[in-house]
């Protein structure tokens, strides 16, 4: 993989933060599964996909890891809630910084009018 793309998409400082949350994966006994990757690669090339807009079948073979498996990585990460937990990471270490600043906020809501007789 380029090593400046793979730098710019997953630095140090976030995979330092990434690295804890993911959820190991291991071979089945009885032989089989989830082969073992390069977390970092499977890493960044979830998030090459996801903030580049590319297809998973578009990965470039830069990144060292397939497409089938990129996706499938994503796909238990996501089950795994690993998304919400890097965000929550993430703004807890900002926040540690003093680099959030929390004396503003907006607030998205949307307001539904239940149905007659609902309650």
């Amino acid at each position: 993989m380029v090593v400046g793309l793979s730098q710019r998409l997953v630095p140090d400082e976030l995979w330092s933060l990434v690295a804890p949350l993911l959820p190991s994966f291991t071979s089945r006994p009885q032989g089989g599964g989830t082969a073992p990757v390069d977390e970092r690669a499977a890493f960044t090339a979830v998030v090459y996909v996801l903030t580049s807009g590319c297809a998973w079948r578009h990965l470039p073979e830069t990144f060292g890891v397939s497409p089938a498996t990129a996706h499938r990585r994503f796909s238990a990460w996501t089950k795994d809630r690993l998304w919400r937990r890097l965000h929550r990471a993430v703004l807890d270490e900002l926040g540690a910084r003093g680099e959030v600043d929390w004396t503003s906020a907006i607030v998205d809501a949307a307001s539904v009018r239940t149905k007659k007789g609902d309650r």
